[in-house]
């Protein structure tokens, strides 16, 4: 949870979290169940330095985050590829996330240069939804 209060852009700490419902413990909880599949990525000193989850009942992609220093190697690249990978083993075709609409922010080119477009709708946070449709095997 900390971690995601250190990232660059669209940091989110604890507390605003909590506000938002979301826990460790409600976390822990959705992820031992089964309900939010994702991958973790720790360096060779043990310490987390990024994650993706993703919702299996609506193929949502929910998190994506880097520690700052981890920017620019791959990492978030492959574990977004973990998550979609398992959301379509779920039996999801199309996927979705929220997006900065702003072109200046980092996350806005990047899922775009992954294959997401915008559905031109926007969610009640003001993040534009982006989808990803995967054909059938």
């Amino acid at each position: 949870m900390t971690l995601r209060g250190l990232t660059r852009e669209n940091a989110i700490s604890v507390a605003q979290l909590a506000a938002m419902g979301i826990t460790a413990e409600s976390w822990s909880a959705a992820v031992a169940s089964g309900e939010l599949p994702g991958f973790v990525c720790i360096d060779d000193q043990g310490t987390l330095v990024g994650y993706c989850f993703g919702d299996k009942s609506t193929g949502e992609v929910v998190v994506l985050a880097l520690l700052p220093a981890c920017e620019g190697q791959g990492l978030g690249k492959r574990l977004l590829n973990l998550v979609v990978g398992a959301l379509v083993e779920a039996g999801h075709r199309r996927l979705f996330l929220g997006c900065s609409p702003d072109p200046s922010v980092r996350s806005y080119s990047f899922y775009r240069q992954q294959g997401w477009k915008s559905t031109g709708r926007f969610d009640k946070n003001g993040d534009e939804e982006l989808e990803l449709l995967v054909a059938s095997p």
